[in-house]
């Protein structure tokens, strides 16, 4: 008989959050912590993967910079047993197409799509010899509505959730889950450039149905979820948390 109060629960688990330094994935790893996994917090930034560790019990830092291959590997090899893997890191610049150049498109690819790619071939792989796991990748809700200047980044997003369906498909039968999570606005670092601008930061908040941007701890329910038991036969999904964002498609107010 299932135990619905443990439903949550992470104990014994050891997950890897990358780009624990910062923002959503800061808080995943906070969250991931309290229900109960021992969390190693990885970023190319050690200090801030170290300030994060410093948040909570079980928790330690790592660094590691996923543009470099060799460095996963060694990360897959280091680590040991890794039962849930989260990548939150990404990169966007914001230009439109024909301003864009092939180094800024490269850039952006290598950070968003080929190093998920090189993650989930080498901690995938562990996954499936020892018979389960959980991949938990970030996407965007630009993987489903675009903005002028938003191209390569939208595109990678997009990618993303290609990618990981496939990986669902080809590890399912090996007892290994993998899903996306697509966040909306929400404040960090890679979006600072939109707060510091108040009519942008506005008119995104009033584009969802919540009328507000998130803040990176209301993404690590989510996280939490996909990681545990409560998720056993959710994979190939996209969860989106954008306060409403691509369910409501402009404004109305029906006249009295």
């Amino acid at each position: 008989m299932t135990d619905y109060a443990k439903l949550f629960r992470l104990d014994g688990k050891h997950v890897l959050v990358i780009g624990a330094g910062s923002g959503i994935g800061r808080e995943s790893a906070l969250a991931l912590a309290a229900h109960g996994a021992h969390v190693t917090c990885a970023d190319r930034d050690l200090a801030a993967a170290a300030q994060t560790a410093d948040g909570g019990d079980d928790l330690t830092s790592y660094e590691l910079d996923i543009l470099d291959d060799e460095a996963i590997v060694r990360a897959a090899a280091e680590l040991g047993q890794v039962d849930v893997l989260v990548f939150t890191a990404a990169t966007n610049v914001r230009k439109r197409i024909l301003d864009y150049t092939g180094e800024e498109f490269d850039r952006v690819v290598a950070l968003n799509l080929r190093a998920s790619f090189q993650l989930i071939r080498a901690f995938g792989k562990q996954m499936a010899e020892r018979g389960g796991g959980s991949i938990i990748g970030f996407s965007s809700i630009r993987g489903t509505t675009v903005e002028p200047g938003q191209s390569v980044y939208a595109a990678t997003k997009a990618g993303l959730v290609q990618l990981l369906r496939t990986a669902a498909a080809e590890l399912g039968p090996n007892g290994v889950r993998v899903n996306a999570v697509a966040p909306g606005v929400v404040e960090t670092p890679l979006t600072a450039q939109i707060k510091a601008n108040k009519a942008w930061y506005d008119a995104y908040a009033q584009k969802g149905a919540l009328g507000r941007w998130a803040q990176p701890e209301e993404l690590a329910g989510a996280v939490v979820y996909l990681a545990s038991d409560a998720a056993s036969f959710v994979t190939g999904s996209v969860i989106a948390v954008d306060g409403g964002w691509t369910a409501v498609d402009g404004r109305f107010d029906p006249p009295n």
